[in-house]
């Protein structure tokens, strides 16, 4: 896990946050082990933005993956930041409810682990649509 951690914490530095603020950095593992970081993109039409988790899931996709098989994220500070209900539902487009999900400080110290289905109970997925 302390790979995931580093990735985030990194990719946490170069977050784009000049209106918030609040610089989140995401680390996926993808089902082959490599590591896929991300982080939030502010835009001054706020809506635009994305999330670390998005910017971690589109390297994975990019670099040819598929599956999400363990996450780690950090915020600001010491607080716990899980990510947002928009992330959970795309997180779960790759990754079962068994998959771990690291909330960490911005220091990198692990604060709690959830599983996607702790944090997205009865979540429709893309099974439900076969």
């Amino acid at each position: 896990m302390r790979d995931l951690v580093e990735a985030a914490m990194a990719a946490r530095k170069k977050a784009h946050a000049p209106y918030s603020k609040f610089y989140v950095g995401a680390a996926m593992r993808d089902e082959k082990g490599r590591v896929h970081a991300g982080a939030n993109m502010e835009n001054a039409a706020y809506p635009q933005g994305w999330c670390a988790e998005c910017s971690a899931i589109a390297h994975l996709i990019m670099a040819g993956s598929t599956r999400i098989t363990e996450v780690a994220v950090m915020g600001n500070g010491e607080a716990l930041c899980t990510p947002c209900g928009g992330c959970r539902q795309k997180i779960r487009e790759f990754a079962g409810g068994d998959v771990k999900i690291h909330c960490c400080t911005e220091s990198g110290r692990l604060l709690q682990t959830f599983t996607l289905e702790e944090l997205l109970p009865a979540s429709f997925g893309p099974e439900h649509l076969k």
